[in-house]
């Protein structure tokens, strides 16, 4: 196919203002590069701290295009890549941070080692709503905790983005699952096949003696941050047990952790992105992710509302209103 010279894109001139509509140029894949006609871009919270001016680690300066998840099909492939061809419905983790162009324009030149092939069984935009919590919740349960079958699992947050693929990946991994949240979320956790916890009318003890006989969870992630991480030093077992977060932020004591002979990992799921290094793992891990997909053991929940490119204020307003029922996604080109 003959491609565009010019494409649309949303673009952040000044951070703590709206995304403006601009024609730029359509990029040239680099050796190791891909070029990809962008169909859907996922909607994390990170995208609004960024806009914001309130995440300086993700290291994006304006002007920028933001957009951190992307689906969408190959149309060129650049020099050295092999993995992929024109034509090829791939998704990842690819833009929107470090610099790196992200997924809210037409087309995207991205590190192949960041994608891998879309499930057959997921439309675009479903598919587009996977990658940054995907990776999340693996990057904690599998490659830090080595989630495996037997063991009981707590997921702090988990109707939440992370959280509800977090519950899907372990029980995958035959693991016995557990999930706090708000008792107006406990359908949804059910639904997923875990056991819900209502963290505001039940305590740490309670739900410990009640769901482990007061030994303490195997692997606790926490998705929250703050108090409920926290509350994961205390409720995961001694002698063994596991506490992950992905909102590792602020102060926290490590007593009731070191008291256990328990552990702590932090995730970080930008680093392959700002570094450069350790990026074909990402690949690796949304290939998992088709596998489990296409086999049936996962799937993103999404809100239903649909926004456009030109909606994305809009969009970005029903994160940041509370208001989404499930991952909001940016349908970018049909």
């Amino acid at each position: 196919m003959s491609l565009p010279h010019s494409m649309r894109a949303l673009v952040l001139e000044t951070y703590g203002q709206p995304l403006v509509a601009r024609t730029l140029p359509v990029p040239t894949p680099k050796a190791g590069e891909v070029l990809v006609r962008v169909a859907a871009s996922g909607v994390n919270p990170l995208d609004l701290k960024i806009k914001a001016g309130q995440a300086a680690h993700a290291q994006m300066q304006p002007p920028a295009v933001l957009g951190i998840d992307l689906a969408g099909t190959v149309v060129v492939v650049g020099p050295g890549v092999d993995r992929f061809r024109p034509g090829d419905e791939v998704y990842g983790m690819t833009g929107g941070v470090g610099g790196l162009q992200g997924s809210l324009a037409e087309y995207a030149a991205v590190d192949a080692d960041l994608l891998a092939l879309k499930p057959a069984n997921l439309t675009m935009r479903e598919a587009a709503a996977l990658p940054l919590i995907f990776i999340t919740a693996w990057e904690g349960l599998v490659d830090r905790a080595a989630v495996r079958a037997g063991q009981k699992v707590l997921v702090q947050g988990g109707a939440g983005g992370v959280g509800h693929i977090a519950i899907q990946l372990a029980k995958a991994y035959g693991a016995e699952v557990f999930a706090t949240d708000g008792a107006a979320k406990r359908e949804i956790i059910e639904r997923l096949g875990a056991t819900a916890i209502d963290y505001k009318t039940t305590t740490v003890a309670d739900y410990v003696t009640a769901h482990t006989d007061g030994a303490g969870f195997d692997i606790v992630y926490d998705t929250a941050g703050g108090a409920s991480l926290d509350a994961s030093f205390e409720a995961v077992r001694a002698y063994g047990g596991h506490v992950m977060s992905c909102l590792g932020w602020g102060t926290h004591a490590l007593a009731p952790l070191s008291f256990k002979a328990a552990t702590y990992s932090g995730v970080f799921t930008l680093m392959p992105m700002l570094t450069g290094k350790h990026r074909a793992h990402h690949g690796e891990i949304m290939a998992a992710a088709t596998k489990l997909v296409e086999a049936g053991k996962l799937a993103p929940r999404l809100d239903p509302r649909r926004f456009t490119l030109e909606a994305v204020e809009d969009a970005h307003a029903a994160l940041a209103n509370r208001s989404a029922q499930g991952k909001i996604v940016v349908e970018v080109a049909a």
